[in-house]
């Protein structure tokens, strides 16, 4: 139908004449009500946004020097983390003399690694960067 005729009809049904298709030939186009076709589709962007989860990176910062008990409540928060299902970037700092002992903050990692084995897996593997051996586990 010509567009002329096109926008008759939707002026008598007090609708708007919306190209859908500008590229086809013809081009397409439909009669809707323009802020109803709006307001549904930010509804179902709103929706669709609900059911998202945005993956956050938190970070635990320890000593080679850890005790046990702390150790276990690190262990804690990280396996609540990746429950979550959030990245958990850990970090060993070493300090003055301590970075003649680097074996130990290795220890540590890699008692670190086996022990969320079951809820995470390794991203990024422990790498010196300065003072500070990285890590970066992400949920399985």
């Amino acid at each position: 139908m010509s567009i002329q005729r096109a926008l008759e009809v939707a002026n008598q049904h007090e609708l708007d004449l919306v190209e859908v298709a500008p590229s086809a030939v013809p081009p397409v186009c439909r009669i809707i009500d323009y802020k109803k076709f709006k307001y549904d589709q930010e509804k179902k962007e709103r929706e669709a946004k609900k059911h998202q989860h945005q993956v956050h990176l938190k970070e635990i910062r320890l000593k080679p020097n850890i005790d046990d008990h702390d150790y276990e409540t690190k262990l804690k928060q990280v396996i609540a983390f990746l429950k979550k299902k959030d990245k958990v970037k850990i970090n060993l700092f070493f300090r003055g003399r301590q970075m003649e002992h680097i074996d130990l903050g290795k220890k540590i990692i890699d008692r670190f690694i086996a022990d969320t084995q079951n809820d995470g897996q390794l991203e990024k593997m422990p790498m010196m960067e300065g003072k500070i051996m990285s890590m970066v586990i992400i949920p399985k």
